[in-house]
């Protein structure tokens, strides 16, 4: 791992910003054309999003890097799941407090982690659905408005993609 990270890092920091500041200017656009309640279904779509993203990124987070404690050793803006060794000049992974730094994380850590992952994952899926369900059953006019709203996400993938590959100096064969 090299120092690309901290730019992926920046990436996922700047995605929930840009969405909220997309499904603002859209609700912001639709005050003229729809009701404000629209506007605001937009930005609540939007913002539903944003948050949805945030919280998705941290159980992947968790999942994959098996997340430890604050360590007062790591840098500022240094992601707090890697850790710069002194020696080299690249960043290791970190394990829990209890593994040495090169050895292998037991499976059942590794399931367990999986389990959670997963529950949080299926507990996350019911609230998205619960509230799409509250919204269809309560203001059924304006589902369309939130669902514009919590697609923001999507030309937002879309920019950071593009924006991202006109960056790359070299195409992988």
């Amino acid at each position: 791992m090299t120092i690309n990270i901290s730019e992926e890092e920046k990436i996922l920091r700047r995605i929930p910003v840009e969405i909220l500041v997309l499904s603002f200017v859209i609700a912001l656009a639709s005050i003229f054309l729809f009701r404000p309640t629209t506007a605001l279904f937009i930005f609540a779509g939007g913002a539903f999003s944003a948050l949805s993203f945030i919280w998705l990124k941290q159980s992947i987070s968790r999942l994959l890097l098996f997340k430890n404690g604050d360590n007062p050793s790591r840098e500022k803006g240094q992601s707090p799941f890697l850790e710069k060794k002194r020696d080299r000049h690249f960043y290791v992974k970190k394990g829990d407090r209890h593994l040495k730094e090169e050895e292998p994380v037991p499976f059942f850590d590794k399931k367990k982690a999986l389990r959670s992952a997963l529950a949080l994952y299926g507990i996350r899926l019911v609230l998205i659905i619960a509230i799409f369900f509250i919204i269809i059953f309560f203001f059924s006019r304006n589902i369309i408005a939130f669902v514009a709203g919590f697609s923001a996400i999507v030309p937002v993938f879309l920019a950071e993609a593009v924006i991202g590959l006109s960056r790359m100096k070299q195409w992988k064969s």
